[in-house]
């Protein structure tokens, strides 16, 4: 168990190179890692994950030493069409995973083909293959540090979060030429700038600067890595409000991997800024396509189908996201956003109670005890917001006071966010809570103070 990073973090290495490959399909990490220690058939993982194919393997260290299993399966039949088995130094373990990666690609390619890939076909998987396997580290130690820092921040909690800031700055500085672990620093950095509630704004400030720092060292290192080119894309759309930048960057980031759930869902983001909400639709729908138990993915599927105003799908949604994690924050509270906007301010503010988010819950039941005349609840709730989440969540207060139709605090909030660096504002045009503000002449300047004016989005 002490090794699970180690397992984990290989395997999803291979994965990420394989989704880097031209033409081939490959089911994202979240969905791919939830078969992990199931019994369950070729066939029932291919029908769920949406593959023809399934690799599989297992691995085993010891000392400096690693022993791999890999093996290609046909889904439909079970049946083996490649096994083989590496022992390397563990040095080495970044070319086995490029021999891993170019016999695989090599057999599917040969299938279609009917038969082995010719040596024209065998230098161009050879040429793909490098150009996937970028940023990587020769130190031993650092890449074990890396690989421990991928685990703790895909469990998605502030606690592991900062274990994985920890394992990724220990990588850097084993190897400062590691651009994949100053990618995973920013990374771990820009998740605590949208999520950490420590530090108010002098711990986010702290955490942005850092985050910068990281993205341009790994791409001073390597310029067409996409983990880092998501950081910077990230950092643009969310706190810099840098819209054409951040189109720039993504552009170029999901031409060099297309299947990146994550790249997928920032270009719903940065779509449903810029008000287009058919493309941001369709980013989102790509990435729950690609990763169907990812519960981030499903979450940003449902803000956005509640914000097109299609609730009973949004709804959908949200309940598979709680079915995938229960303690998500901002779940409950949407499906009580949903009620909300259909007038059932009852079933809204029951849905908020469970939610894990203090923000997310206060918000909802501001709002819906306000519909309902309930005043002195509305403000209680509403006193509450502003005192636990005014140092950096400013927006929702904002949202409040605008369902309210009190423009005047709703504008001087939406003001606070905006020096906040709130990684909320990027929903503005799209906000359902925001329309009483729209008639104000304060409204139309203060889209274009953020950059969103119809005419500053050409």
């Amino acid at each position: 168990k002490g090794s699970e990073y180690f397992s984990d973090g290989i395997s999803e290495e291979l994965l990420t190179v394989l989704q880097k490959i031209p033409g081939l399909h490959v089911a994202a990490r979240t969905s791919a890692f939830s078969f992990k220690g199931k019994n369950a058939t070729a066939q029932e993982i291919g029908q769920k994950l949406g593959v023809a194919h399934l690799v599989e393997g297992s691995m085993r260290k010891a000392g400096d030493m690693v022993r791999i299993a890999a093996r290609l399966t046909q889904a439909n039949t079970g049946e083996e069409q490649w096994s083989e088995n590496y022992t390397r130094n563990l040095k080495d373990v970044f070319a086995v995973q490029s021999e891993i990666a170019q016999t695989i690609v090599e057999q599917l390619r040969g299938q279609l083909t009917d038969g082995a890939a010719n040596p024209t076909t065998k230098a161009e998987i050879q040429a793909e293959v490098r150009a996937a396997v970028k940023g990587g580290t020769k130190n031993v130690e650092a890449h074990e540090s890396y690989l421990q820092g991928r685990f703790f921040a895909n469990r998605h909690s502030e606690k592991e979060a900062d274990q994985a800031r920890v394992a990724y700055q220990r990588a850097v500085e084993l190897d400062p030429k590691f651009a994949l672990a100053w990618a995973g620093l920013a990374q771990t950095h820009v998740w605590d700038c949208n999520y950490a509630t420590e530090g108010g704004q002098e711990g986010f400030n702290a955490h942005l600067a850092a985050a910068r720092e990281a993205v341009e060292r790994a791409l001073a290192l390597e310029p067409d890595l996409p983990e880092a080119l998501f950081a910077r894309a990230t950092i643009e759309t969310n706190f810099d409000y840098n819209w054409k930048s951040a189109a720039e960057t993504l552009r170029k980031a999901l031409t060099l991997a297309p299947q990146d759930p994550a790249l997928l869902m920032q270009a719903g983001n940065l779509a449903a800024a810029r008000g287009e909400k058919t493309q941001s639709l369709e980013s989102d729908r790509r990435a729950v396509a690609l990763d169907p138990v990812n519960a981030q993915a499903r979450a940003f599927l449902a803000s956005n189908l509640s914000n097109s105003g299609k609730q009973e799908e949004a709804r959908t949604e949200y309940a598979r996201m709680i079915e995938l994690n229960p303690s998500a924050p901002n779940s409950h509270a949407g499906v009580g956003l949903s009620y909300l906007l259909e007038g059932k301010f009852e079933e809204a503010a029951t849905a908020a109670q469970k939610d894990a988010a203090d923000w997310a819950r206060l918000l909802i039941m501001s709002c819906a005890r306000w519909a309902q005349k309930r005043i002195p609840e509305s403000d209680a709730a509403l006193a509450e917001l502003i005192a636990t989440a005014g140092e950096t969540g400013a927006y929702q207060i904002a949202e409040v006071y605008g369902y309210r139709n009190d423009k005047d605090h709703a504008f001087e909030w939406l003001e606070r966010a905006r020096r906040q660096r709130d990684a909320g504002l990027p929903i503005l045009r799209a906000d359902t809570l925001l329309p009483n503000l729209h008639d104000d002449p304060r409204w139309d300047a203060f889209l274009r103070k953020m950059g969103l004016a119809d005419d500053q989005l050409k």
